[in-house]
């Protein structure tokens, strides 16, 4: 239970632009996939964050929402650009503000892939440098990789600031800039993935620029009551990689930014900490991955500080809070019972992820966010989650719809850039 300087999970936070999050609990951002024709939101977003909403979490922030048309992390991606209908957008928004929904924010997290993208989307790797991911046999699924020029970098700095300018126009709270789990601004940061020999590569100052910049313009579209966010990784979890002492560089130069919030997750398609398994050796703690590492890093931070990672239990999120750290954000959690927020304001509860325990790794854990993402299409479909599914079957389904976004996708972007000629 918290003590008297403790908040609870359901005490109300103020953040730094004025906004109020009705209590410390989240929901983090998931790839969820759900995207209809012309990569828009639909019916099924709509009746998911809808979901989650009544079932109490204070925030919501969106599964990622690609700025640009060329860069997304899977077929069923959602994209917002200068010129996107906002219609779906205002929809969705919405349906996470219904009355009945309790209050909840809704932010859009925003971000670009970089270099971790698949082949068959027909797109390059757009990456700080010629790096390669190190994925051993699965490395031929991911795109070549190309590095940007100076103009593609301002660019994509301009980009996220028209995303996050639809986003406000279309009824979002705020964004998110991800920043975190291998994805570009994440690239930028990492001095294995970033060998770059301008402004934007070198020491830490340096390799940090592009994801200031991209706050910047983010914060310059923004307005008074639109918060403004950053998720970025405690460690990459590889030997050699953006460690914590790049965090602690990283979240001094945002302290000077005025950001709402900062969330601190780890890993990346290389090392998938965020799954609870690294690349370097080290071993996470079984429910609250990021822990240690968050509340060394939030004593440092000006901003509110949220951690996300492996959290099923009440008595795990009063100890993140605790620790010093302001949100507990939970991913999995609630794709299984997405009412958890609610029923910890009465007793503890505890989500049930169904466990996947085969000899190769990689493949469970596509099976183990497989089985996520089936549990999230059926609540957008109205229908409850259940553990009464098979792993297997799950992931061949998984694949299977991935085959048929993926030609949905490349006949959208074949029509798009007949409509531009």
């Amino acid at each position: 239970m918290p003590t008297d300087s403790t908040p609870a999970l359901h005490d109300p936070l103020v953040l730094p632009n004025g906004q109020t999050l009705k209590n410390r609990i989240a929901k983090a951002a998931m790839e969820e996939a759900l995207a209809e024709p012309g990569q828009l939101p639909g019916i099924g977003s709509q009746q998911l964050y809808r979901r989650w909403a009544e079932g109490g979490a204070g925030l919501l922030i969106t599964g990622n929402v690609m700025v640009a048309p060329d860069a997304l992390t899977g077929p069923g991606g959602l994209v917002l650009e200068a010129g996107t209908p906002l219609a779906p957008y205002q929809a969705w928004a919405r349906a996470a503000h219904t009355a009945h929904a309790g209050g909840a924010r809704i932010w859009m997290q925003i971000n670009h892939p970089g270099r971790q993208v698949f082949a068959a989307l027909g797109n390059p790797g757009f990456a700080p440098s010629e790096v390669a991911l190190e994925m051993g046999k699965h490395g031929k699924l991911f795109a070549p990789v190309r590095a940007l020029t100076g103009a593609e970098i301002a660019a994509i700095v301009r980009r996220f600031a028209d995303t996050a300018r639809a986003a406000r126009e279309a009824g979002f709270d705020g964004v998110q800039i991800h920043a975190a789990h291998g994805y570009l601004l994440s690239q930028f940061l990492s001095p294995l993935a970033n060998r770059r020999e301008d402004g934007y590569g070198g020491p830490i100052a340096h390799r940090a620029r592009l994801l200031i910049e991209v706050v910047r313009a983010v914060k310059a579209v923004a307005g008074r009551d639109f918060a403004v966010a950053v998720k970025l990784n405690s460690a990459d979890f590889q030997r050699g990689g953006f460690d914590e002492a790049d965090a602690r560089a990283v979240i001094g130069l945002l302290n000077a930014e005025g950001i709402d919030l900062l969330e601190l997750s780890g890993g990346s398609y290389e090392s998938p900490a965020m799954q609870g398994r690294t690349a370097d050796g080290r071993t996470l703690g079984r429910e609250a991955y990021f822990l240690e590492f968050a509340q060394d890093l939030a004593r440092l931070a000006h901003m509110p500080v949220m951690t996300t990672g492996g959290i099923r239990r009440r008595a795990i999120a009063q100890q993140v809070l605790a620790s010093g750290v302001a949100v507990v954000g939970l991913g999995t959690a609630l794709a299984y019972a997405p009412d958890l927020p609610a029923r910890w304001t009465t007793a503890e509860a505890v989500a049930e992820p169904i466990a996947v325990n085969w000899k190769n790794k990689a493949i469970g854990s596509l099976a183990a966010m497989a089985l996520a993402r089936r549990q999230l299409r059926r609540m957008a479909a109205g229908i409850a989650p259940t553990r009464h599914v098979s792993p297997f079957v799950t992931l061949v389904l998984d694949q299977w719809r991935a085959s048929r976004l993926t030609r949905r996708y490349l006949r959208w972007r074949q029509e798009t850039a007949t409509q531009r000629r």
